[in-house]
């Protein structure tokens, strides 16, 4: 598998991280801590004209790619997200247009907005006690005319406490279906929750006999659960890559100060039993990296058999990563386990990250569901 970059790609990767150095430096993520807030929205608005919310929007929607390969560009812009451990709701809001643009034309208005950054409309997934059953959702469409009414909750919305609507899946007498359901209307609650990142926030999103129009049904019956299939996807592999992305931030920062930490007059980085140790934690990463890419690429090139290279990377990955992490913070002795370092911002985003969208042993048992199905 080639995991070299094209060039329009290695342009577009060095535009994105000298945008994220200058505007979401590690300082300004302590900043935005400080003050409870998840991400400003010009900051996303000016992320959006990068090109971050276009990717999975076909040209007609008002969208475009770089090279024509959607994931792998939207996972490089993951993986310098987490090198920066920047906010902003990419992954929720990738997973959504991949299920409205599935839609077509029909909510064009919709994907218009949130391409340019002026909506932020998160995806409504997890349900309190569900894992990544895709077959029922305990939040109820009761049929009213041709609308529905919605009752239940969803939490872990990443983003929900500054989203503008949320995109639901929820369980019809006829089968799954998913709405769009604007946060301001009557019925809908939203709860902060706390969460280990500083700056990654999720909602417990609750749904009390919410009229949902005809207009706002995207999806009925098997077309719903493909969609929540290709939407889960799409998160699975951007997580991925933003773990990647922060575990490898995480490694060269430990090595420089191995190479800067003297003790008994060496530095760290002199004795062999540490640099066994760095060796390791560096294939570890490699494959860490290979995995993502190779989940990104699956994507772009044949979304309907992708579904075991993503659940491949995403367990792979939230396996290793937190591990390599914890690593280095060790290495660092004392001062790692301070809050004035800032290894512990990185080894909260991968640890929320490998919780997000199906842990380790979640998808695992995806992938052992795959295989059966495959040899049945």
């Amino acid at each position: 598998m080639d995991l070299e970059l094209t060039p329009d790609q290695r342009l577009f990767q060095s535009t994105t991280r000298e945008y994220l150095d200058r505007s979401a430096p590690i300082g300004t993520v302590r900043e935005l801590a400080e003050s409870g807030t998840g991400f400003q929205r010009d900051w996303w608005r000016q992320g959006a004209e990068l090109g971050w919310t276009a990717m999975l929007v076909p040209e007609q929607l008002g969208g475009g790619t770089v090279s024509g390969s959607p994931m792998a560009e939207l996972a490089i812009v993951a993986e310098e997200m987490g090198r920066t451990c920047a906010p902003g709701p990419l992954t929720t809001t990738s997973a959504v247009l991949a299920g409205l643009v599935r839609a077509g034309e029909a909510f064009a208005d919709t994907i218009g907005s949130i391409v340019s950054g002026d909506s932020v409309v998160a995806w409504a997934f997890y349900e309190p006690g569900r894992g990544l059953d895709l077959t029922r959702f305990s939040v109820t469409a009761e049929p009213d005319g041709d609308g529905y009414r919605l009752s239940g909750s969803c939490d872990r919305v990443e983003s929900g406490d500054q989203a503008d609507a949320f995109l639901v899946a929820a369980q019809s007498p006829d089968g799954p279906v998913q709405v769009l359901v604007r946060a301001d209307v009557p019925g809908v609650s939203v709860t902060p929750l706390w969460t280990l990142d500083v700056v990654r926030h999720t909602a417990l999103v609750r749904f009390a006999d919410v009229a949902v129009e005809p207009a706002a049904v995207v999806h009925r019956g098997a077309d719903a659960t493909a969609a929540v299939e290709a939407q889960l996807q799409v998160a699975a592999a951007l997580a991925a890559a933003e773990m990647a992305g922060a575990a490898d931030r995480t490694f060269e920062f430990t090595m420089q100060w191995m190479f800067d930490r003297y003790t008994f007059g060496r530095p760290l980085a002199s004795y062999q039993a540490l640099k066994h140790r760095m060796a390791d934690n560096k294939m570890w990463l490699e494959a860490c990296r290979a995995t993502a890419v190779a989940a990104a690429k699956a994507l772009d090139e044949d979304p309907g058999e992708a579904a075991e290279a993503v659940s491949a990377a995403k367990s792979f990955v939230g396996s290793k990563t937190p591990v390599v992490i914890q690593d280095c913070v060790q290495l660092h002795g004392g001062i790692g386990v301070t809050w004035e370092h800032d290894i512990h911002l990185y080894l909260r985003r991968v640890t929320l990250d490998r919780a997000l969208y199906g842990t380790p042993e979640e998808h695992r048992r995806r992938i052992t569901d795959l295989l059966d199905r495959s040899a049945a």
